[in-house]
């Protein structure tokens, strides 16, 4: 009977088994194929971050749209047509363009959508969806220097030629024009303020760039070289290994360009960039937020400077031999590196660690770090310009070494470097600009911005300089006078 029902489960069991791979024929699954890494983030997150450089009208720029500045152009509503068709809502990140690549790698953004070919270097690193548009390499030169220059890039040989940095552009006179000497620059207001000023004697563009140029500026022409080549293939970048984003991308830029969408964004972009108001009305607040947040940023970096500042300063004085090194090994290393560089160490290795700061923390974070190793030289040399007797009156009187250097010593020095530290603080406000590299909106950043939009290379320079001045002229005379006021309490 036993050996029945033993022989009966084992024939049930292995028919089972033999139906099992029907039953999986018909059971729904859900294949890895269906999402990816970066998909899956964003449909969790429920936001499509996009990274762009919103320097580069009529692709991005900013604008005054309803009284309040926005980012706008005809990749930006394509953005918002693609996190549409995702279902998701849209982030937009402004940084620098040479950020824009490491920014998706360490995935600070999601997808990069700005004006970006898809060369075989870049598509080492990143995913690249099918292209929107083709654009064909133009050089921008002033009007009155046409006589000199031909179709034939030849004929710019012995001439400066500049292109954006990390762009088809470079490339193209890299390949193409090795007789003339190239200039890369991060923006390309900056290489057309050069270009007006005499400093090179063309840019290299893309067709809707430079046509866009030379129609708001006459003083300026277009040229369409031979070789007469595309820019390349404008597409839109993401994370490696990214297949079903990709798709998902790919089928809603087919939809945007059957549809006539695209056409119609542009011919929106276009109206914007062209609008008629006072320049003050349509940049102005980009100034005063500029300013703002430079602001913000110096008091953050004084503040995180002068705290870490006065911990090594009194890490250098230890008579212990580890703070000893910890304090000279930090302040050497810092001093030694260009804040430019500490900048992009902590707003990507902090994404690297699982820190995802924004590109103002990040900012407000270096420069404070920055800042500490020069305020720990500050502070030591004013502790060191106290005169000894003085501790050792404060520890005749029964004081700590701890107390002594608080009550006594500290305030001394305090007032002997605060000119030293007034320098500093203006510095701070002024080394700002460095972090507009990956994406503050501080001042300078701000007046790039303006430069792209309204084709003026020099005039918001001129605006901002006159910012620069004021700020820093304000904070050197309100130290002068809490110098003096110091001055006269102590006698």
């Amino acid at each position: 009977m036993v050996q029945k029902i033993v022989k009966k489960l084992v024939m049930t069991a292995m028919g089972l088994i033999l139906l099992l791979p029907m039953f999986l024929v018909f059971v729904p699954q859900t294949h890895a194929a269906d999402t990816d890494p970066a998909y899956a983030a964003i449909k969790k997150r429920g936001v499509l971050i996009v990274g762009l450089s919103a320097d580069y009208a009529p692709f991005e720029f900013h604008a005054t749209v309803g009284g309040r500045d926005q980012i706008v152009g005809f990749e930006v509503s394509m953005a918002k047509q693609i996190a549409k068709d995702l279902g998701v809502k849209i982030q937009i990140k402004e940084m620098g363009f040479d950020g824009l690549i490491g920014a998706v790698q360490t995935g600070k953004i999601d997808v990069i959508i700005s004006c970006i070919n898809a060369t075989p270097e870049r598509e080492k690193v990143v995913d690249f969806s099918k292209s929107y548009m083709s654009p064909k390499q133009t050089i921008l030169i002033l009007k009155k220097n046409a006589p000199q220059f031909t179709t034939n890039v030849d004929s710019f040989s012995g001439k400066k030629v500049g292109a954006q940095r990390q762009t088809t552009q470079e490339t193209f006179v890299q390949n193409n024009m090795p007789s003339s000497t190239l200039v890369s620059i991060q923006k390309v207001p900056d290489l057309v303020s050069q270009l007006s000023a005499g400093k090179i004697s063309g840019v290299v563009l893309n067709d809707p760039i430079s046509e866009a140029y030379a129609q708001q500026n006459k003083a300026l022409q277009v040229i369409y070289p031979k070789p007469n080549e595309s820019e390349g293939a404008v597409s839109i970048a993401m994370r490696k290994n990214s297949p079903v984003l990709q798709s998902k991308i790919n089928a809603s830029i087919d939809g945007i360009v059957s549809s006539g969408k695209l056409k119609a964004y542009q011919k929106e972009a276009n109206t914007l960039m062209f609008a008629k108001q006072s320049f003050w009305a349509k940049y102005g607040n980009l100034f005063i937020k500029g300013t703002l947040i430079t602001l913000a940023l110096a008091a953050i970096a004084v503040v995180i400077g002068a705290v870490l500042g006065t911990v090594l300063a009194l890490f250098k004085l230890s008579p212990n031999f580890i703070l000893k090194s910890l304090g000279n090994i930090y302040i050497e290393y810092v001093r030694g590196t260009p804040l430019l560089v500490q900048a992009f160490m902590v707003f990507f290795g902090t994404q690297v660690i699982g820190l995802n700061l924004s590109a103002f923390a990040a900012g407000a974070l270096a420069m404070g770090l920055n800042s500490a190793a020069y305020v720990a030289e500050i502070i030591r040399s004013g502790i060191n310009s106290v005169n000894y007797g003085q501790t050792e009156a404060a520890r005749s009187l029964g004081l700590s070494k701890g107390k002594s250097m608080r009550y006594i010593i500290l305030p001394q020095a305090i007032k002997n470097i605060l000119p030293a530290l007034g320098n500093e603080f203006v510095t701070v406000i002024k080394e700002g600009s460095v972090v507009s590299v990956i994406g503050v909106g501080e001042l300078m950043f701000q007046t790039g911005v303006v430069q792209g939009a309204s084709f003026q290379p020099f005039f918001p320079l001129l605006i901002t300089s006159l910012i620069y001045f004021v700020l820093t002229f304000s904070i050197s005379r309100a130290l002068g006078y809490a110098e003096k006021r110091m001055a006269r309490s102590s006698r």
